[in-house]
């Protein structure tokens, strides 16, 4: 099993049972922790949320912006970013997440506001220079396809787009016998 597919059915098994022993914090201790405003968000999206950083309350984005919220999870900054332009696009590769995402989307009233769709970072179904505003938090780490990703940001971004990324950086090695029993 590569790398891609280890990190999927991780994010999977945090989606269908977000209270399992995760390799990282998640859900509402983590979305606390990055002060994130969820008092405005349902409970569904908030326990599997797997960020690093309240891009969409940072991010500036204006009510006819095209938002692309790449590697959307559980939809925590897609409904937020709803709540702030009227076209929001939630990508994810896992069908798990996805489904939160629909769930919280349509607990929150916005479905009017939001496209989810299942798809790969690095094949993007999204129309050359359509986007106006585009969220990856957390995205790159765990992905072998960087490269793919950035050229794929860059062709469905248009010409004065905004990307907003956040990413977790290592200080120091992780010291663990076999890092990749933590995808299991």
């Amino acid at each position: 099993m590569n790398l891609s597919e280890q990190v999927r059915q991780c994010y999977s098994h945090i989606a269908e049972d977000p209270t399992r022993n995760a390799p990282f914090v998640v859900g509402r201790a983590l979305a606390e922790a990055l002060n994130y405003p969820i008092d405005q968000l349902p409970a569904v999206a908030v326990e599997a949320f797997c960020g690093v950083a309240n891009l969409s309350v940072q991010a500036h984005m204006d009510p006819d912006d095209l938002v692309l919220d790449l590697g959307c999870g559980s939809g925590t900054d897609t409904l937020l970013a709803a709540r702030r332009s009227n076209r929001v696009v939630g990508i994810d590769f896992s069908r798990s997440m996805l489904s939160r995402a629909r769930e919280a989307v349509e607990l929150a009233g916005l479905a009017r506001n939001v496209f989810l769709l299942h798809s790969q970072a690095h094949q993007l179904p999204l129309l050359d220079a359509s986007v106006d505003v585009a969220l990856a938090n957390g995205l790159f780490n765990l992905n072998p396809q960087r490269q793919e990703i950035f050229a794929e940001l860059a062709r469905v971004l248009r010409a004065d787009g905004r990307v907003y990324a956040a990413e977790l950086i290592l200080n120091e090695p992780i010291h663990t016998s076999d890092p990749i029993d933590w995808f299991r």
